[in-house]
């Protein structure tokens, strides 16, 4: 009998399921839910990059994606054996003792505080400042030099702590706290007890402190320092953590019922989607997987005899298994990559949509047609023409700091700036500045890496960005000086997600074995052209420089406003 599996990948936008051939990977069929309160954006607040997600937008793609290909293959139910969910992260949500989101429970329904704490949400700056603060000045063990050295506002003990301190009733309400990838595992799994459910070990090493060295999760009298009730919840989350070829328990009659499955589908252990895309575009040592959408995770993994005794300074955290199991997962990651030219994209487009909803030189009909075109044509027509712009030209110089900088070193508070503009900078040479930006913004992470003794040799790109743009593409390879190839595979973290599923249902020994067997094939390869590259390393300097300056101008005015407020 023929084994299929399920990987869920759930993204800042979507949702995708897709059923996989156990045999050679291949996809039978997939299904995508977008979330409908996310997309009238609703519980969010740009402006002060507060970013929450209704849970009920996850639970009804959940129902929609599983069920809709286990209708549309035709297979049999008993031949589906194993699904794995893979989500974005850190992305905590509050719950009650029976592991209930939080926003299901009434009175709490439209508080975004009660909701999922995305993981662009940057409302928890300052708290990430009193975690490092305190990390290293407090004599204890620094729980942060796991995870690159610098704790960060997009984490799971930051987003909490702020959520105490600005919400009482959420506070007293929340039992405890579930990773976004726990917690849909959860309510998939016939395993209800929440001091025992497995959980995510990727989740737990990269974005909540712990480490088997220290007894898992920060100490109590740590937490306590913080706050009391971070204290407190401790005892009220987990000790033990599991690797995602685990199995986590098996599908409960509710779900069995609206997925139409049986209740012996194993549920593994939940994981991230970069990691989990790492796996399905078949990770190896010495090779740097770059997943580029609307942000970045850079995924390695390594031998502990590679690593040694060495912490990687200034990245998002190094784990065991954390990728695959009994090597260290490391991962590190630009907070804005495809993210910032769609700021640009929004910019160029709002004074079109605000001249055209006052027109009353065209119909409604007409509004909405030509603002469908422009919207899908912009970004396409600003590529052609910055690719047509000689190196010869005159181009901005940008950062790609738009919603903060993620890796290396980790600052949230750092904005993004450009310089260099005259009257002949066009909209072109403005967008071919920001793809400069990201791209150099990704050499800073490859340089920090070999600076800390990983050694890179392979480059291989996933996502929508490395498949859809080959300008973006090759302006990497050429920063990079290195070759780069891109993985076939539309959904290649929920491949990696079924990759894990097979894993945990026996199908294959190791997650090494079933990637190779499952994983994405490569479609495309850029070369760096050696023309442009000494172009690129020129352009870089310029890129460092305006990044010192507004790092310093930063660090200065911060330091006045405490000044000040001593």
């Amino acid at each position: 009998m023929k084994k299929y599996v399920i990987g869920l990948d759930y993204g800042t936008d979507s949702v995708r399921a897709v059923l996989i051939d156990t045999e050679n990977g291949s996809e039978i069929t997939s299904s995508v839910s977008y979330y409908q309160r996310w997309k009238e954006g609703k519980f969010c607040n740009p402006s002060t990059n507060s970013f929450r997600q209704h849970p009920s937008d996850h639970i009804e793609g959940l129902e929609k994606t599983i069920s809709g290909i286990v209708r549309e293959s035709g297979i049999p139910a008993e031949q589906i054996v194993s699904i794995c969910i893979d989500t974005t992260g850190s992305s905590p949500l509050p719950v009650t003792s029976d592991g209930t989101a939080l926003a299901l429970v009434p009175g709490f329904e439209e508080n975004p505080n009660a909701m999922m704490v995305l993981w662009k949400d940057h409302t928890a700056i300052r708290e990430a400042e009193e975690i490092n603060m305190l990390a290293r000045t407090w004599g204890g063990e620094d729980y942060t030099k796991y995870e690159g050295g610098i704790y960060s506002s997009e984490w799971f003990w930051a987003k909490i702590l702020h959520i105490s301190r600005a919400d009482a009733e959420v506070k007293n309400a929340a039992y405890s706290w579930m990773e976004h990838c726990d917690y849909l595992t959860f309510l998939l799994s016939d395993h209800k007890d929440l001091a025992t459910f497995k959980r995510s070990r990727c989740a737990a090493g990269h974005k909540a402190m712990w480490h088997d060295s220290w007894d898992g999760l920060p100490s109590e009298e740590f937490l306590n320092r913080l706050d009391p009730s971070l204290g407190a919840l401790r005892a009220r989350l987990y000790r033990e953590t599991y690797t995602s070829d685990e199995i986590a328990g098996y599908l409960n009659e509710e779900w069995a019922a609206k997925t139409g499955l049986t209740t012996k589908t194993i549920i593994t252990v939940g994981t991230f989607d970069a990691h989990s895309g790492a796996v399905g575009a078949r990770v190896e040592e010495n090779t740097l997987i770059r997943i580029m959408g609307t942000s970045t995770c850079d995924i390695m993994v390594a031998s502990q005899e590679a690593i040694g005794d060495t912490t990687v300074k200034g990245i998002c955290g190094q784990v065991e298994g954390s990728v695959i199991p009994g090597l260290i997962g490391l991962e590190a990651g630009q907070s804005a990559f495809g993210d910032v030219l769609a700021w640009y994209k929004d910019i160029l487009m709002w004074p079109v949509h605000q001249v055209m909803i006052h027109s009353e030189s065209i119909s409604e009909e007409q509004k909405t047609k030509l603002t469908e075109e422009m919207e899908d044509g912009l970004i396409r027509k600003l590529t052609l023409e910055a690719e047509k712009i000689p190196l010869s030209d005159a181009v901005p110089v940008a950062l790609d700091w738009v919603n903060g900088r993620r890796t290396p070193d980790a600052d949230q508070e750092l904005k993004a700036a450009i310089t260099q503009l005259s009257l002949g900078t066009k909209a072109p040479h403005v967008f071919k500045a920001l793809v400069n930006a990201i791209c150099f913004g990704a050499k800073k992470i490859v340089d920090r890496f070999e600076e800390e003794g990983v050694k890179i040799n392979k480059v291989i790109g996933i996502g929508g960005v490395a498949r859809k743009s080959p300008f973006i593409m090759q302006t990497l390879a050429n920063v990079l000086d290195m070759p780069i190839v891109v993985a076939a595979s539309d959904q290649t973290p929920a491949l990696g997600a079924a990759v894990y599923a097979a894993v945990s249902a026996g199908i294959y020994p190791t997650v090494q074995e079933a990637s190779m067997k499952m994983g994405s094939g490569f479609e495309a390869e850029y070369q760096p052209k050696a023309e442009e590259v000494q172009h690129y390393r020129e352009l870089m300097q310029q890129y460092q420089k305006l990044a010192d300056f507004v790092e310093y101008n930063t660090r200065l005015k911060n330091n006045r406003k405490e000044l000040q407020n001593s």
